[in-house]
């Protein structure tokens, strides 16, 4: 039986305690995932790309079938690559959907044997994002709840 592989894209500017939610739930439906760091210069990351794998593979690095890599071409040519299936994409409220929707649709438009899965972090991270981070971040304030430990001690204490 051939593996599930799930690739999980997005720019994961600091990655977040609802991106890992989302990690965890998907290795529960499937065999492998592969977290898909995306270069998105055009979003002016605070991050490199460099920085935002290497608190990816940090945070998640005790997990088993997870793989971390960064990319910067189209996500259904990626997922080719890495023989992908099945696009994870978190929702986290209805303003998510329309957005969301549309990128899945252009997805299976570009390729119909690739299927998307939206799955939803638990409401304790729903409020979660990282330009909310971000925006913590530029104003020195508190982020320990809203990121993965690993991935504070990188950013550093200075954020607390």
């Amino acid at each position: 039986m051939k593996k599930k592989i799930a690739l999980y894209p997005g720019t994961f500017d600091p990655i977040t305690n609802g991106h890992f939610d989302i990690i965890e739930r998907a290795l529960s439906l499937f065999d492998e995932v592969i977290i898909a760091v995306a270069d998105s210069q055009e979003k002016k990351p605070m991050f490199t790309l460099t920085q935002r794998i290497d608190m990816v593979k940090s945070a998640t690095k005790h997990l088993e079938n997870v793989k971390v890599f960064g990319f910067n071409n189209l996500t259904v040519e990626f997922a080719h690559t890495h023989e992908a299936t099945i696009l994870i994409r978190g929702l986290r409220a209805v303003s998510d959907f329309e957005y969301e929707l549309q990128l899945g649709y252009v997805n299976n438009s570009l390729d119909d044997t690739i299927e998307t899965v939206y799955l939803m972090p638990k409401l304790k991270h729903a409020f979660i994002s990282s330009s909310i981070v971000r925006n913590l971040l530029k104003f020195q304030a508190k982020t320990q709840h809203l990121l993965p430990k690993e991935v504070q001690e990188i950013i550093g204490t200075s954020c607390i």
